[in-house]
């Protein structure tokens, strides 16, 4: 490798990871916002939430790659064409195309990066985030008793402290104890009172001193219908309360393999291929339905005389069907009728549901299949678009380069979205709503690559200035010499 290539993509490199890395903890805090409701209040340790963190963060890298490209490409060259090394390059007879090869090369490489994450990584990522989230959300919040109501917040038991001081003791307790399930059959009242949880949550101690217990015999018959209550005066008693899902409890992963997001290309190749099927299936079943159906008794006569002519046998005096003996019998058969239409129309009218109900997985496996692939034409294309922008604009940094870069991902990121939406309503093909975003982009990375090797002045603000100037002088000049 030459020293100029090596140069190259060490100038790349570094900008590649450093905004990879901002690009990546920025659209991390914005998943963490997104969660933050689903994660506070729980007791969740620091080693889970930063599990669910670094799994989102993987899930991060359709976005977080191509902007990382984007990026990259356009500081490089930029900083290039601003230190006018660029200049000497091209000075040296290097054309521009030639020292975009090492980075061609580097971001075939990235893109193939892409296609593995895309594939391989992405779907582990998303298969934990659905197994964390929902360990997550079973995980009831902590136990925080207020103060002056009662607290049902514990299964089997009503609690209430009036105040409670500096140092978290409890003043003037009652706790309810409901757990045998016949009402309020058991009091105690305290003076004062601590609580502590075990170190796993599986229990609740409550140490309540100066009290009462309070406790009634709930054995009424229909001979003997009184009531017995035990009363019990205490200076310090303990009362251990079993706790179930306090406690983070993790779950194996592979419960949510069926979802979409969280499989590879062979096994979404696998699905298709059976839904398929079932499609086809629900399909012939509506047509058969619509053909053939229950609520019409004569339609088969009437498709067969139809296709076949020659089954009939003689003619038939239609008037004489419209004979009745009476207006009663006229009125039950037209009633009979238009209620046997109305049934054919209510399951017509519901045919598109029922189908949709096949058609709409089948419709997200096809576009999640294309856009295993997205990813990775996606670097490329930004490569295209953001190294010959540098190169026309020659401003590295993070200043213009940030700017123009999120400009281009605003639109590849509107239209990524919409064509995946439209895909999965059936409004336009899966492979169209996959590949939009690469239908928009790839003229403008065309025509910016064709731009820069011509040298143009596109982005270069002082050319128009001079441009404008150069009217103004000349439209200044033409109305002089027609009043001379």
């Amino acid at each position: 490798m030459k020293k100029l290539d090596l140069f190259i993509l060490k100038s790349f490199l570094g900008p590649f990871i450093m905004t990879f890395l901002i690009v990546l903890f920025v659209l991390m805090m914005q998943f963490l916002w997104l969660y933050i409701d689903e994660l506070v209040g729980k007791g969740l340790s620091l080693g889970v939430i930063f599990e669910f963190l670094g799994w989102g963060s993987a899930t991060l890298f359709p976005l977080a790659l191509p902007l990382a490209t984007l990026l990259a490409s356009i500081m490089t060259m930029g900083s290039f064409g601003e230190n006018n090394e660029l200049l000497a390059m091209k000075a040296a007879g290097i054309p521009l195309l030639r020292i975009l090869s090492p980075l061609m090369i580097l971001s075939v490489l990235i893109s193939v990066a892409a296609f593995f994450a895309s594939n391989n990584l992405i779907p582990v990522a998303y298969e934990n985030i659905y197994t964390l989230r929902d360990d997550i959300g079973k995980t009831k919040e902590e136990i925080k008793i207020p103060t002056g109501i009662f607290y049902n917040g514990i299964d089997g038991y009503t609690l209430r402290v009036v105040e409670r001081d500096e140092n978290d003791v409890m003043h003037n307790v009652m706790v309810y104890d409901h757990s045998k399930g016949q009402g309020n059959i058991s009091l105690t009242v305290a003076d004062s009172g601590i609580i502590k949880m075990s170190s796993d949550k599986s229990s609740l101690t409550f140490t309540l001193y100066n009290g009462t217990n309070y406790e009634e015999t709930n054995t009424r018959t229909k001979r003997d219908s009184t009531y017995s209550l035990q009363k019990v005066n205490f200076t310090m008693q303990e009362i251990v309360i079993p706790l179930s899902n306090y406690a983070f409890q993790k779950s194996e992963s592979s419960k949510y393999g069926n979802e979409v997001m969280t499989k590879g290309l062979a096994q979404l190749r696998i699905d298709r291929d059976s839904l398929e099927v079932r499609h086809e299936k629900s399909l012939d079943n509506l047509v058969r339905r619509a053909s053939h159906p229950d609520n019409l008794n004569h339609t088969v006569q009437i498709i067969k005389l139809k296709t076949e002519p020659g089954v009939m046998k003689g003619s038939m005096n239609i008037d004489s069907l419209l004979c009745w003996k009476g207006a009663e019998e006229e009125q039950e058969a037209y009633s009979k009728a238009i209620s046997q239409l109305d049934m054919q129309i209510a399951n017509v009218q519901y045919f598109p549901t029922e189908l949709n109900q096949i058609a709409y997985p089948l419709r997200r496996t096809i576009q999640e299949s294309f856009r295993k692939f997205t990813l990775s034409i996606a670097c490329i294309i930004f490569f295209f678009i953001g190294a010959p922008l540098g190169a026309i604009i020659r401003k590295g940094g993070l200043g213009t380069p940030v700017i123009v870069s999120m400009f281009f991902f605003v639109i590849y990121w509107v239209v990524d979205i919409s064509g995946k939406k439209l895909a999965n309503d059936g409004a336009i093909s899966p492979f169209l709503g996959a590949f939009i975003s690469t239908f928009v982009l790839f003229p403008m990375g065309v025509f910016l690559t064709w731009k820069s090797t011509k040298d143009s002045a596109l982005f270069n603000a002082d050319a128009y200035i001079m441009f404008f100037k150069n009217l103004f002088s000349k439209t200044k000049l033409h109305k002089k010499q027609q009043y001379e």
